[in-house]
């Protein structure tokens, strides 16, 4: 695979490393960018260029390497995962998406954090874990994670919920994160594409819908 020639530098001055994509003309949103396992911070960017264009990429590299794979926090089995990691990174990511509003100029709250499988699961958990950080999501092929919710208020949040009709494994598990999103307060709303685990056009486009209808 050719090299993005226009690829920024990695930044590593935050607790976790990132990449900062400036379009040339700028619609004023700042999306943030969390990759599946196995992956790294650049995978998402054509697909959000793709499906947002015009704004600002803040792709982040998960911190935790399990067998040799990139990830946001350990898994046990497919569907296990580590509950103190998860916690110990919601927590870690909280702090750094506040200070990179800080030293990049946005607000985290107008942001909106777009992730995908493993990165998605931590979007959601901080999420629960911080209620008022994060205020708009879109979760791709995502499922809940975490054994105890702590109560919280998450209204006047709204979240994108993307799932896939043949994705076997996480597939029977989006329902459940919409609803408990949902009990907590957050205005969700829910999609099957005809995918399986991965994630294409049929995403894409209800993402940019879904953002269009979010800013006006």
């Amino acid at each position: 695979m050719t090299k993005d020639a226009t690829m920024p530098a990695l930044r590593r001055d935050l607790a976790f490393a990132y990449r900062l994509y400036e379009p040339a003309e700028k619609d004023g949103r700042v999306l943030v960018l969390l990759h599946g396992s196995g992956t790294d911070e650049t995978v998402l960017v054509p697909f959000a260029r793709q499906a947002a264009p015009a704004s600002r990429l803040l792709a982040v590299r998960g911190r935790v390497l399990q067998e040799g794979s990139r990830r946001w926090f350990k898994r046990v089995t497919p569907t296990e995962f580590d509950q103190q990691g998860i916690r110990r990174e919601a927590r870690k990511f909280a702090a750094f998406l506040g200070a990179a509003g800080t030293a990049l100029g946005f607000s985290p709250a107008d942001a909106v954090v777009l992730g995908y499988s493993n990165g998605a699961n931590l979007a959601s958990s901080v999420m629960l874990l911080h209620p008022g950080l994060i205020r708009r999501a879109v979760l791709m092929r995502a499922m809940p994670v975490l054994h105890d919710v702590p109560a919280g208020n998450l209204a006047g949040s709204a979240v994108l919920v993307l799932s896939g009709a043949h994705d076997v494994t996480y597939g029977p598990y989006a329902p459940a994160l919409s609803s408990l999103l949902q009990r907590h307060g957050a205005r969700v709303e829910s999609h099957v594409v005809p995918c399986g685990h991965e994630f294409g056009d049929p995403d894409a486009e209800l993402i940019r819908n879904w953002l269009e209808t979010e800013q006006s």
